[in-house]
């Protein structure tokens, strides 16, 4: 198939992008879609007839959000030349047709170059709003908003989850989970009931998140859940819930709430916020799931899944975080720690679970320079002691705007002076919260590699060098018993499993 004269239009190229349960042919004008013969347990393509017929329940129910895109189901016959879509032959297998989305302009895209507004946001609202008004409503699709009903589905990921303890997921992250769930229900009842009264449980998307939204002159939402109903057809709330939780872990929420604010407003659903959280854990742990799947994967480059890994690990903490963050009063954390410690992976993936506002003193310096990397040496240009105070003032003015509105902070810095640490903790006395000193560890080999290697990302914001680590060391001033509570990371170990480290020192987890 990746034969160029195998499509029915002329192209330059064919590429092949793979996801757990597809292949993707990408042409210079269509996308080709063909689903692997696989069986998950939630979903079956392992006959030809399943996958015909699947190919087209997924043009139907896509044609609803996105009815110009989706161009039909074409048959993939052996020929005598080969592999070829429609012609002559024996039927081999079946692809769904798709005009080809502009890349610039799909949402994950404009997320990660900050190209995302409040505008599009309300845009994807308003689209998402009107579709779920007139999304189609019947017994059997209130059924799925049961109790009994999300209960299974939640059974079928902790099974499914089951494989993938000690790799992505830990032990006592399962069990916490799977007590708050049943907690919840339990203890929420009502609200489910009231959502299947009210009429919110609807044929809906069933997999709305950033990768599946492309912006142009109309908001196109694609690739929904076609091989499973029980998927598709839920509560309302728990199809915006995936964007929103795709918004935090892309570390966009000021952009979901910009998004939930108005779609509240166009549909006046006022029960949907006591679910969100709920529903968003069901998402994060299904994203964390289907990553999880990768792995299992014999196709898959050894690189991807080492990603894929990752990935599954922060949506599974990110699934956590959202039942520890009403446990965590207002914060102040500041890293501490030399030039390639480990200090701004930890921040990030800690603002992630947590919730956390996060300032980062390498971009909020270049902020204040209004420039990029200039090549300047430590000490020097916008690393002199004139901007590196300026920095420093800037970070204690959005720590205390952060703080003031209620908001936790996670402030990125080396933090190498007692001074500027003391001026944090000393705002923390101020405003009457939590101050904590994360302070990081590692072997200096370790740290020679990673500055090494970040000399090769251009993308990198920090300017640190390997030759420059001794003089920051030497200059370093070591922090002291009065300068608060400080939790020591060793960032040789584990990324994850430090945060679990210092959450447990907060009181936040428990584990055996």
């Amino acid at each position: 198939m990746l034969n160029l004269r195998a499509f029915p239009e002329s192209t330059s190229s064919v590429n092949l992008l793979q996801t757990h349960v597809s292949f993707l042919l990408v042409t210079d004008r269509f996308v080709y879609k063909i689903k692997k013969p696989v069986n998950l347990g939630f979903l079956d393509f392992t006959t030809l007839d399943r996958r015909r017929f699947y190919c087209h329940e997924e043009v139907r129910l896509n044609r609803r959000l996105c009815p110009d895109i989706y161009l039909g189901v074409v048959e993939i016959r052996k020929t005598r030349a080969g592999i070829a879509i429609d012609g002559e032959g024996t039927i081999i297998d079946y692809a769904v047709k798709m005009k080809r989305l502009p890349e610039e302009r799909m949402l994950h895209v404009l997320l990660r170059e900050n190209n995302a507004t409040d505008s599009d946001m309300r845009r994807i609202a308003v689209t998402i709003a009107d579709f779920h008004k007139n999304a189609e409503q019947s017994p059997e699709t209130a059924s799925y908003g049961s109790l009994d009903s999300i209960a299974y589905n939640w059974q079928e990921n902790f099974r499914q989850m089951e494989n993938f303890v000690g790799i992505t997921i830990s032990r006592c992250q399962l069990q916490q989970l799977v007590s708050w769930v049943s907690d919840f229900m339990d203890q929420n009842r009502h609200l489910f009931l009231e959502r299947i009264g009210n009429g919110f449980i609807r044929e809906c998307d069933g997999d709305i998140h950033s990768e599946n939204i492309c912006l142009t002159d109309t908001v196109c939402i694609f690739d929904c859940i076609e091989f499973n109903k029980r998927f598709r057809c839920c509560d309302t709330a728990a199809d915006l819930a995936f964007l929103l939780m795709d918004l935090d872990y892309n570390g966009k929420s000021f952009l979901g709430d910009v998004l939930l604010n108005e779609y509240l407003v166009q549909t006046g659903d006022r029960g949907m916020p006591a679910l969100l959280d709920f529903y968003k854990t069901y998402r994060a742990v299904v994203r964390g799931k289907v990553e999880s799947f990768k792995l299992q994967e014999p196709e898959i480059p050894a690189g991807e899944k080492k990603e894929a890994e990752l990935k599954a690990s922060l949506y599974l903490h990110l699934a956590r975080g959202y039942q520890l963050r009403s446990q965590l009063r207002p914060t102040l954390f500041i890293t501490c720690g030399l030039m390639g410690s480990g200090k701004s992976t930890f921040a990030q993936a800690l603002a992630l679970e947590l919730g956390l506002e996060s300032a980062l003193s390498d971009v909020v310096r270049k902020e204040i320079a209004l420039s990029g990397k200039d090549g300047s040496e430590y000490g020097e240009g916008i690393y002199s002691q004139s901007w590196t105070d300026a920095t420093y003032r800037e970070l204690l003015v959005r720590s205390e705007r952060a703080l003031g509105a209620g908001r936790s902070i996670i402030v990125d810095a080396t933090f190498r002076r007692s001074a500027d640490r003391t001026a944090f903790r000393l705002l923390a006395d101020r405003l009457d919260v939590q101050f904590l000193v994360i302070f990081f560890i590692c072997p200096e080999q370790l740290v020679k590699s990673r500055l090494l290697q970040r000399e090769e990302d251009p993308s990198a914001p920090s300017d640190g060098r390997w030759e420059l680590f001794h003089r920051q060391k030497d200059e370093f001033q070591p922090l002291q018993a009065q300068e608060g509570k400080t939790i020591t990371i060793d960032s040789s170990h584990s990324l994850l499993d430090n945060i679990d480290h210092l959450l447990g020192q907060l009181g936040l987890i428990q584990c055996a």
